[in-house]
């Protein structure tokens, strides 16, 4: 069975759809501010980036998170460092790929609550959330 499909598979359809719906509202957030989304879902060898967006001339690679409840301090914790070393590879990956090595670059998070019965998320934006992890951390 192939990776991607395997993926598809590994979460029941009503969390896929409520992840959707999170990205598309977090997207509809940062468009909001101005940025430019360059890249969404996008995989490759290093993982899988939920959005890439321009800030002004920064690269914003950010990730998201949803809850149904309030709790959004334990989804902000569980984009632990296990979860910003996958996403620095990722990074790496998709910008060797865009040659774009040499650009500004910053780690956002987003957590987005959606109370019951809300038709729209709280959304929290954690600018700066974390630098580099790993091997990849530039060197001052």
């Amino acid at each position: 069975m192939a990776e991607s499909s395997k993926r598809l598979t590994r979460y029941p359809w009503w969390r896929r759809w409520f992840g959707r719906r999170s990205e598309r509202a977090a997207a509809a957030y940062l468009r909001g501010l101005g940025w430019a989304i360059v890249a969404w879902n996008e995989e490759n060898a290093g993982g899988e980036l939920d959005l890439v967006a321009v800030d002004d001339r920064t690269i914003v690679i950010v990730e998201v998170r949803s809850t149904e409840g309030d709790d959004t301090e334990r989804t902000a914790a569980s984009v632990d460092l296990s979860k910003q070393q996958r996403l620095t590879r990722a990074a790496l990956a998709w910008l060797q790929a865009k040659r774009l090595l040499d650009a500004p670059i910053r780690f956002d998070v987003l957590i987005l609550s959606w109370p019951t019965g809300q038709a729209n998320p709280r959304i929290t934006h954690h600018r700066h959330a974390f630098e580099a992890v790993g091997r990849y951390q530039q060197q001052a």
